[in-house]
């Protein structure tokens, strides 16, 4: 089973993919949102993604939740490409706190893997998370 764990911040939606086996390093480590008030930039993010995950077999998304209001609310773009990313027809989608997350992470002992980016290890926590959880 493929794991896809995204953290969406700014514009950028970061990527990464675990299954039973691990880590796997693939090409697209995150996909960009150019311009979210243009049209063909909201298909050209769509189409990316669509086409992610159907190259890599996906079989669950896991997001990391972003807070609606105060200090650390996230912004209107990614609330955008959430829902955007939520309306994919090929597999289901999950959205996961930052609580949750944490605190799998404090009852785990994580080690990331060396080709992991610094960008990737929230995305990397997400989808270790959702995988916990089925």
């Amino acid at each position: 089973m493929n794991i896809c764990g995204i953290e969406l911040k700014s514009n950028q939606a970061m990527l990464v993919v675990i299954n039973e086996n691990g880590y796997l390093d693939l090409k697209t480590k995150k996909i960009v949102l150019e311009n979210d008030e243009e049209q063909n930039s909201i298909r050209e993010f769509c189409n990316q993604f669509l086409l992610f995950l159907e190259e890599n077999v996906i079989d669950a998304i896991a997001i990391k939740k972003r807070g609606k209001k105060g200090a650390f609310a996230g912004g209107a773009v990614t609330f955008k490409m959430e829902g955007l990313i939520q309306l994919n027809p090929l597999t289901k989608v999950e959205l996961l706190s930052s609580q949750t997350i944490s605190s799998f992470e404090k009852r785990n002992n994580i080690e990331y893997p060396q080709s992991l980016k610094k960008y990737q290890e929230q995305a990397y926590l997400t989808a270790l998370s959702y995988k916990d959880k089925i």
